[in-house]
């Protein structure tokens, strides 16, 4: 996926109507509007839980992503990345058990 724009080198005014078209294309806005959403998330989440117990599962940022990667967008699943994958369940299951 390739966001096609570029910077005019002719002026002020060319170059806030390049930001603000860039600012406004539906992928960086998506990425905008996630992270909005992500933060009142963790607002709410903290607001119910204490930050020793939610914030341990910050670590699973890094599987969710991966498992979307493979499934959504034909990463590749390798061996070691399952291994790395196990890895931050087992922190994690030990971070708060513990």
């Amino acid at each position: 996926m390739k966001l096609n724009w570029s910077m005019p080198a002719t002026g002020l005014w060319d170059m806030i109507v390049s930001y603000t078209k860039f600012l406004f294309d539906p992928l960086i806005f998506s990425g905008f509007l996630s992270a909005f959403i992500a933060s009142v998330c963790w607002s709410m989440a903290m607001t119910k839980f204490q930050i020793t117990e939610a914030y341990p599962f910050m670590s699973l940022a890094p599987a969710i992503v991966f498992l979307l990667g493979v499934w959504l967008l034909g990463e590749t699943f390798t061996i070691g990345k399952v291994i790395g994958l196990i890895l931050i369940i087992i922190g994690l299951i030990v971070t708060v058990k513990y």
